[in-house]
C-alpha cells in the first residue's frame, strides 16, 4: 500500500477513533490485504477479543463468514446481507475505501446484531411508510374532491427550450375558454397538461372530469357521455344518470384519444358543443351546458380526415388551439433530470436511497430513441430501481435495447450548456460546471484519467468535482 494511503487511513481511523468505539453498531476497518487495520471495542469485544491484537491481522482469520477481504479484491460494495457469526445471524454491509481511484481498503459494518432486532426494525419502517402513504393519499383525495385535476404545470418536469415554450403558450390559452386540442405521441404527457389547463384558468374550482374515448364501448359511450334517464333503456340505474357533459358543468371536460371516437358519435358531439346543451339518452328536455372543452389524441386527424374517420367538421370545433407535445428524442436535455425525478418518486414510496446512473447508462440514455417517451423512461427507471444492488444504475440493468449509444452521437448534443437553469452567477457556474464534466466523462468513454487531462485539472481536483457534483 502506497504510504500517502496509509496515512489517509491512519488519520481517518484516528479523527473517528472516539465515535466508532462509542457506537452501538460494530465496525471494522481493514487495509488493502484486508488486515484489521482497525476494529472498534464493541465489535471486539463480542468477538471476545482485543482490539490492539487483532490489528495486522487476517480478517478471515478473526470474523466468521466475512467477506470483507471480496470487497477489498472487486471494490464493489454489498449492503444488508446476513452473516452468520458465532451462531448469530447479523446483517452486515461493507464498502470500498477509494483514494483517487485506487482501492485503499474497506469498512464493514453490522447494523442489526441479529435477525429479530433487523424484523422490529423493518416494522416499524413499514408501518411509518404507511402512516406517511395515508396522509399523502388523504391530502391528494382531499384536493382531488376540489376538481378532481390532479396535477399543476410545476409538475412538468423540463428545462429544455421547447419545454419552456410549451408552457409560456400553456399559461397564455388556460386563462381564456377557448377549446384546446393537445396533440403528441404516447407518453408524452397529454393529460398532465389537460390538468394544468384548468388549474390555470378561471374554472379551477370546478369538475375537471375525464374521458378516455378509446377505453368505453361504443354502445356505452352515448350514455356515458351524455347520461340517461330512469327507464331509457333496460338496466338503466333507477333515477337515471349524469353524463360526463352534465357532471363537467361549469368546469373542464376534457376528451382523451378523441382520434378513436366512432363516427357515429362525432355528430352527436359536434351538436352538443354547436348548440350547448345536451340531451340525455331517454330525456325530452335539454340541458344547458358552460363547460371548456379540451382535447387529445396521438392519430393525425388530418389523415382521418382524408379516410372519412373523422369529421371535417369537428375537427375545427376542437382546434382552436392546438399544443403538440415534443417526443422525448426531441428534447434529450430533459432526461437526467427526467430521470431523477423518477428515481426520487420511487425513493419517497419505497424508503430506500434513490440510486444514481452511471455515465455509461446515461449516455445510452441520451442516445435512445424512446418510442414510448416518458411512460417509457419511467418503466425504464423502475426496473432499474428495483433491480440495482448497489447506489448506483450500471448499463448492464437497462434493456438490451439501450445498450449501445448511436457511435456519431455527441455529448455536446446531450447536455448543452444553453439549458441552464436561472438563478445567481454562482449558481449558473456550478451548473455550467458540472454540465462539462459530464460531457467530457460521455466524450472520454468515462476514463477519469482522460477527462482530468483534457479538462487541464488534476486527477485530485476532478475527483473532488466528481464529489461535489454528485458525479462520482
Amino acid at each position: 500500500m502506497p504510504n500517502d494511503s496509509l496515512e489517509k487511513l491512519t488519520q481517518a481511523a484516528n479523527s473517528y477513533k472516539a465515535i466508532l468505539n462509542s457506537m452501538e453498531e460494530w465496525v471494522v476497518i481493514v487495509d488493502h490485504q484486508a488486515k484489521i487495520f482497525f476494529i472498534n471495542r464493541p465489535y471486539a469485544r463480542f468477538l471476545g477479543v482485543k482490539a490492539d491484537d487483532v490489528k495486522g491481522k487476517k480478517v478471515t482469520d478473526v470474523i466468521e463468514n466475512t467477506r470483507m477481504h471480496i470487497t477489498v479484491q472487486t471494490g464493489k460494495a454489498e449492503r444488508l446481507s446476513f452473516q452468520k457469526i458465532l451462531g448469530s445471524n447479523m446483517i452486515a454491509s461493507r464498502f470500498p475505501i477509494i483514494s483517487q481511484g485506487n482501492i485503499i481498503g474497506a469498512v464493514g459494518t453490522v447494523i442489526f446484531h441479529d435477525t429479530h432486532e433487523w424484523k422490529q426494525i423493518n416494522s416499524h419502517i413499514k408501518a411509518l411508510l404507511a402512516e406517511q402513504d395515508f396522509f399523502q393519499q388523504k391530502a391528494r383525495s382531499t384536493d382531488k374532491s376540489k376538481n378532481g385535476a390532479n396535477f399543476h404545470l410545476n409538475d412538468i418536469i423540463g428545462d429544455s427550450q421547447i419545454m419552456k415554450a410549451l408552457s409560456t403558450k400553456v399559461t397564455q390559452v388556460a386563462s381564456g375558454d377557448v377549446t384546446v386540442l393537445i396533440r403528441g405521441e404516447s407518453g408524452t404527457g397529454k393529460e398532465l397538461y389537460a390538468h394544468a389547463i384548468h388549474q390555470l384558468s378561471d374554472r379551477a374550482d370546478f369538475p375537471f372530469i375525464k374521458v378516455n374515448c378509446a377505453a368505453i364501448p361504443e354502445n356505452l359511450l352515448e350514455s356515458e357521455l351524455f347520461g340517461y334517464e330512469e327507464g331509457a333503456f333496460t338496466g338503466a340505474k333507477k333515477g337515471g344518470k349524469a353524463g360526463k357533459f352534465q357532471l363537467a358543468n361549469g368546469g373542464t371536460l376534457f376528451l382523451d384519444e378523441i382520434g378513436d371516437l366512432p363516427r357515429s358519435m362525432q355528430a352527436k358531439l359536434l351538436r352538443v358543443l354547436q348548440d350547448r346543451e345536451v340531451e340525455s339518452v331517454g330525456g325530452i328536455k335539454p340541458t344547458p351546458l358552460n363547460i371548456r372543452l379540451v382535447t387529445a389524441t396521438h392519430r393525425p386527424l388530418e389523415s382521418l380526415i382524408e379516410s372519412g374517420d373523422f369529421r371535417e367538421d369537428l375537427y375545427y370545433r376542437i382546434n382552436v388551439v392546438s399544443l403538440t407535445l415534443p417526443p422525448l428524442r426531441e428534447r434529450r436535455e430533459d432526461i437526467p433530470k427526467l430521470a431523477d425525478f423518477f428515481l426520487q418518486k420511487l425513493s419517497r414510496r419505497t424508503g430506500r436511497r434513490a440510486p444514481k446512473l452511471t455515465v455509461q447508462a446515461l449516455t445510452a440514455m441520451l442516445a435512445y430513441d424512446w418510442p414510448g417517451n416518458i411512460r417509457e423512461l419511467e418503466n425504464v427507471m423502475e426496473a432499474a430501481f428495483y433491480t440495482s444492488h448497489d447506489r448506483k444504475i450500471p448499463l448492464s440493468l437497462l434493456p438490451a435495447q439501450l445498450a449501445t449509444a448511436p457511435s456519431d452521437y455527441q455529448a455536446s448534443q446531450a447536455i448543452p450548456l444553453t439549458s441552464l437553469k436561472e438563478g445567481t452567477l454562482k449558481e449558473q457556474l456550478n451548473e455550467a460546471e458540472r454540465s462539462i464534466i459530464q460531457a467530457t466523462l460521455i466524450e472520454c468513454g468515462d476514463n477519469r484519467t482522460k477527462t482530468a487531462k483534457k479538462l487541464g485539472i488534476s486527477k485530485s481536483t476532478f475527483y473532488e468535482k466528481l464529489d461535489k457534483h454528485g458525479l462520482s
